[in-house]
């Protein structure tokens, strides 16, 4: 695989003060904020025996006190995947040719890494995936994904990430939807470990998991003993108001399962060759409690 690394001139001057930097794993890249890891940014294709070979997704994301909130192959979902934006319906006039959410005929390749400390200190992670699938004959790909992650510095029990995604078709007549049945699931997810007594609330308070999605405001916050030793500590992910049919719904489960900020649904939607598809979506990790109050100034 043929992978451009770069560095912008900025980040020279801020790794000598221990801020946000970056490290070159064997199989990615790890974040840090001074001694403290923030995640790994996986690059190069991982599997269980091969099978359900993926990569471009985070994991480990660890809590403010180094906590692994992630799971990867989860004996439950193996495909699972820490933090990842995938869906199942990919095709090209109307004809299946791959499934991101449950890896099949599905490869994503990492063209290009980039990363950059901008003047507010925020270190900025930005990534060319070309999409491509063994079904096609000429295994030339057919999707071109730019994804910026953006970390903020820490700010006192708040980490803040922020995640643009953009989908450009390379192909004509290309589509991607979700599940093909009434859940729909699909798009931005979050796999993290599930504590017994895990609860979830949105805008307007605490919301109860259903099987299909729930409409439960701009941003759900997730809660629990999501800490070293038991403690308290939560994620809040955040859908930003430019999104297509934002406020997008959740599906949201309690047990052995993703979080999902759903998109587009059971219902497939066209990608342009000329004007990108734009997603985007905060995360915030924390530890102790986060009132609504607060996330709400987080909402753009």
């Amino acid at each position: 695989m043929k992978l451009w690394l770069v560095f912008a001139a900025l980040f020279i001057t801020t790794i000598c003060f221990g801020q946000i930097s970056m490290e070159r794993q064997e199989e990615g890249i790890l974040i840090t904020e001074g001694n403290s890891n923030i995640f790994l940014y996986q690059i190069e294709p991982k599997s269980k025996e091969g099978l359900y070979s993926r990569n471009n997704y985070i994991h480990p994301l660890f809590g403010i006190d180094g906590y692994v909130l992630t799971e990867d192959f989860p004996a439950d979902h193996l495909h699972h995947r820490g933090v990842f934006w995938a869906w199942h319906q990919i095709a090209i006039d109307g004809k299946r040719i791959g499934d991101g959410w449950e890896l099949k005929d599905f490869i994503q390749e990492v063209s290009e890494i980039e990363f950059l400390i901008n003047r507010q200190k925020y270190g900025i992670l930005k990534t060319e995936v070309l999409w491509k699938s063994p079904v096609l004959k000429n295994k030339s790909p057919y999707l071109k994904e730019n994804t910026s992650i953006t970390v903020h510095p820490r700010q006192g029990k708040i980490r803040r990430i922020d995640f643009e995604i953009k989908l450009l078709a390379l192909v004509q007549g290309l589509s991607i939807g979700g599940s093909e049945d009434a859940k729909g699931y699909g798009g931005f997810s979050a796999r993290i470990t599930l504590p017994d007594g895990i609860k979830f609330f949105g805008k307007k308070g605490i919301v109860q998991p259903e099987t299909n999605a729930v409409e439960a405001g701009p941003y759900m916050n997730i809660n629990g003993a999501l800490a070293n030793n038991g403690k308290q500590a939560g994620i809040v992910i955040l859908c930003h108001s430019e999104n297509p049919g934002y406020p997008q719904q959740w599906i949201l489960r309690e047990k052995e399962s993703m979080q999902n900020v759903v998109f587009p649904g059971r219902d497939p939607v066209a990608i342009s060759t000329i004007k990108p598809m734009v997603l985007k979506y905060t995360m915030l990790v924390y530890k102790g409690k986060l009132k609504s109050k607060k996330i709400s100034k987080f909402l753009n």
